[in-house]
């Protein structure tokens, strides 16, 4: 399963609707609050995340993360003057990277649905119709303008993250910002009035300069920085020439499928492969699992 995904929770839609029952949901004495610092995780037992008791905090500055065997899961709102902090702290910082590659996947997974959502009201506070200051509203998944009502609920921004493949080989790509060696696969984000497949196609000609044709999807993954849902394709490839877009690429090489299975079983190689929390781990990892035949991911 890529990461972040398979959330233990039932998000308990039916409560965020009920005031009576979420205020009891609130009173609850196995009711937990979860523990962050900042936007950071906290962590308990090593790869579980910690919660705590409720304490103090009012209904209106919670979020209802869902319910865990019938007892309510909430985190705290951001706090309205987090400012810089606050975008210090949506920072994917080292820290948080190790910190992640601990969690076990559904505490991952939860607390990819709370970073989302905590950066959304962080920085979704004032109503984009009028600028009128919001209310958090519906258990903290959405907001409310009480100027002119509009509401406002969190959004996904979808992304393709697609590997090309040609002869046998996978193209993959690097930023400079990245740790020294990692290679990854291509991705940029969905444009209005494009599908997955056209979205695929523009992004490997544009970083890259190769035309593709076929796209196959594989996977999707919730990817919490800030929000986006990874959308996983290959793409078949017309021929494997290479013309670089440096303002999106630092390199781009084509890998063979014996040297990728290498790489993602912890051998040496000529790059570093993308940690496994991330969708183009999966991508990478099914793609060198297939067998040669073009187009086959069984």
């Amino acid at each position: 399963m890529p990461g972040f995904t398979g959330n233990p929770l039932d998000r308990a839609d039916p409560l965020r609707h009920d005031a009576a029952a979420l205020a009891a949901a609130r009173e609850d004495a196995t009711a937990r609050l979860l523990r962050l610092d900042g936007l950071l995780p906290v962590t308990s037992g090593h790869d579980r995340l910690e919660w705590v008791p409720l304490a103090d905090e009012p209904l209106d500055q919670l979020v209802l993360l869902g319910l865990h065997a019938g007892e309510p899961r909430f985190a705290a709102l951001p706090e309205s003057s987090a400012g810089r902090d606050g975008e210090v702290q949506a920072i994917r910082s080292p820290e948080l990277m190790g910190l992640l590659g601990a969690l076990a996947p559904g505490e991952a997974a939860i607390y990819a649905t709370a970073r989302s959502l905590l950066l959304w009201h962080a920085r979704h506070r004032f109503c984009a119709n009028c600028g009128a200051a919001t209310n958090p509203y519906r258990a903290g998944w959405g907001r409310r303008c009480p100027a002119c009502t509009a509401e406002h609920f969190p959004r996904t921004d979808p992304v393709v993250i697609m590997i090309a493949e040609h002869d046998g080989r996978a193209l993959i790509g690097r930023q400079p910002s990245w740790p020294e060696g990692r290679y990854s696969a291509l991705a940029g984000f969905v444009e209005p009035g494009e599908s997955i497949e056209e979205a695929v196609a523009r992004e490997v000609w544009e970083e890259a300069g190769v035309r593709v044709g076929k796209v196959r999807y594989l996977a999707s993954q919730p990817w919490p920085f800030p929000s986006q849902l990874m959308i996983a394709c290959v793409a078949e490839a017309e021929d494997d020439a290479l013309t670089i877009d440096s303002n999106e690429l630092e390199d781009a090489i084509w890998v063979p499928r014996p040297l990728v299975r290498e790489v993602l079983a912890g051998n040496p190689g000529p790059f570093l492969p993308p940690p496994p929390y991330a969708i183009a781990h999966t991508l990478l990892q099914a793609w060198a699992a297939c067998d040669e035949t073009p187009g086959d991911l069984s």
